[in-house]
């Protein structure tokens, strides 16, 4: 829930700068044209929004290089008004820069410092009055992230002290775990849940977003366990090292008031600019995909009908981003199958459930092609990992570490790791060291290189069962 209120405010954000952009230019032109009234304009204000309009995906890119778009609960406003000036200072340098080449040299000095300046100001003040409201709603007890304190040593007092005296993070603590031999069942006025043999059924019993992890040189050799059973539960996990006087806050993620965070887990695909452009990217994709292989879907549909009686597709419960369940479309390769075995019974090499055609079409990534409803539907990606059926998701969490790492993207029609081999009836522990390597390095060019060896070795493979 939390992710997703990020994201929701996240495109706000975006509409409101795009908007914003738009007024202080506008606003610069009147000022300029209208209120000075020195001289007229070589461009109308049509003419000249149209060239604004270009500058658009630079100040995105820039408000996303600059972290604009991610979660800023616990950092300065300072920083951020810094970053808009920034921003603002480069977009129009390249705009002069742009008019330079083309030899544009009637468009308006005085509109070309005071845009920016207007927009600084304008951002600057709609920006800060959006973080005073949000921290007035966590104050009242809203939009707040559910937090479990591993640790019960005097580095987590200090955590909770500083959670307490900034109520404007919107941190509930929702209780501690004990890592020391003390009795009470109560540590710094919250219940302690339970030791750290108890987590996973602290996880079971209560909705956690966060876990911060809290405790001293004492308790390190426990550090792989517990972020082993944290990853298995897919719960975020900072850790506040016990070291942290001796180290500068710069290098982590996060500051809480001086007490640095660091995140165990990277995801490129957080940042909100990264994400759009992968969700754009997939939409076209698999627009051009529809459009260019329609004749290939008719002649699939017909075939799978002739086959086998029953329906042309076949859809399948999946666990997807956030570990939110989603039906995953295929063209059907397999007779008419009971609930029971579609849940539990995994595809083998010679499976005699399979039709000719199915067989033609799992050899060929065929039956696969559905799937891009799927990622219009945005229920999957063009890439990521593959998503299990939750039965299997249940069972491989308790036997593979950081399996439930790779739902914290969305899924994919093909990945990193099937076109390293990891399809079909292979290795899990390999598919998801490939799935995590992706996951946190996950680039653009990318992307384009896992399409193209897809596209040159990954639609017919000796695994594909």
């Amino acid at each position: 829930m939390i992710r997703e209120n990020q994201r929701y405010l996240n495109s706000i954000q975006v509409l409101l700068d795009i908007f914003v952009i738009y007024l202080s230019f506008i606003l610069a032109f009147y000022f300029r044209f209208y209120i000075l009234n020195d001289g007229q304009s070589s461009f109308t204000l049509q003419q000249s929004l149209m060239i604004i309009s270009c500058l658009i995906p630079v100040y995105l890119f820039l408000y996303s290089w600059f972290d604009l778009y991610t979660s800023r609960r616990v950092k300065p406003f300072t920083t951020e008004a810094l970053s808009i000036i920034g921003t603002n200072i480069l977009a129009i340098f390249l705009l002069v820069a742009v008019l330079y080449v083309f030899k544009e040299i009637n468009f308006s000095r005085h509109v070309l410092w005071l845009f920016p300046t207007i927009c600084s100001i304008t951002t600057i003040f709609y920006r800060g009055f959006l973080r005073y409201c949000l921290r007035h709603y966590r104050k009242q007890g809203y939009n707040l992230k559910h937090c479990l304190v591993i640790g019960t040593a005097p580095i987590a007092s200090e955590l909770i002290y500083k959670i307490r005296s900034h109520n404007a993070w919107g941190y509930s603590i929702t209780g501690c775990v004990r890592t020391d031999d003390r009795k009470t069942g109560a540590f710094c006025g919250y219940r302690i849940l339970g030791n750290i043999d108890d987590l996973e059924a602290i996880f079971e019993e209560f909705h956690l977003d966060i876990v911060m992890i809290a405790t001293d040189e004492h308790d390190a050799t426990n550090l792989g366990h517990i972020l082993s059973v944290c990853e298995k539960a897919g719960v975020k996990v900072n850790i506040i090292p016990y070291y942290y006087k001796y180290v500068p806050a710069k290098p982590y993620m996060d500051d809480l008031d001086g007490l640095p965070i660091i995140d165990t887990r990277h995801i490129p695909l957080d940042n909100l600019f990264k994400d759009l452009l992968k969700r754009l990217f997939d939409i076209v994709f698999s627009l051009a995909v529809i459009i260019l292989l329609s004749p290939l879907f008719i002649f699939s549909a017909v075939m799978v009908k002739l086959t086998s009686p029953g329906p042309i597709l076949f859809k399948q419960e999946r666990v997807g981003r956030d570990r939110k369940s989603f039906y995953m479309y295929k063209f059907r390769s397999m007779r008419v199958q009971t609930a029971d075995e579609e849940v539990t019974q995994w595809t083998t090499e010679n499976d005699p459930r399979k039709t000719w055609w199915g067989n033609v079409m799992r050899k060929t990534s065929i039956d696969e092609f559905p799937q891009f409803f799927n990622v219009l539907k945005g229920d999957m990606s063009v890439i990521g990992p593959r998503p299990e059926r939750p039965y299997f998701v249940d069972k491989f969490k308790e036997e593979i570490p950081r399996y439930m790492i790779k739902h914290q993207v969305r899924p994919g029609i093909t990945g990193w790791a099937q076109v390293n081999g990891f399809r079909g009836d292979t290795s899990i522990e390999g598919r998801i060291e490939y799935d995590l390597y992706y996951i946190e390095n996950w680039t653009f060019s990318l992307d384009i290189r896992i399409i193209f060896l897809t596209i040159f070795k990954g639609f017919i493979n000796k695994n594909a069962y």
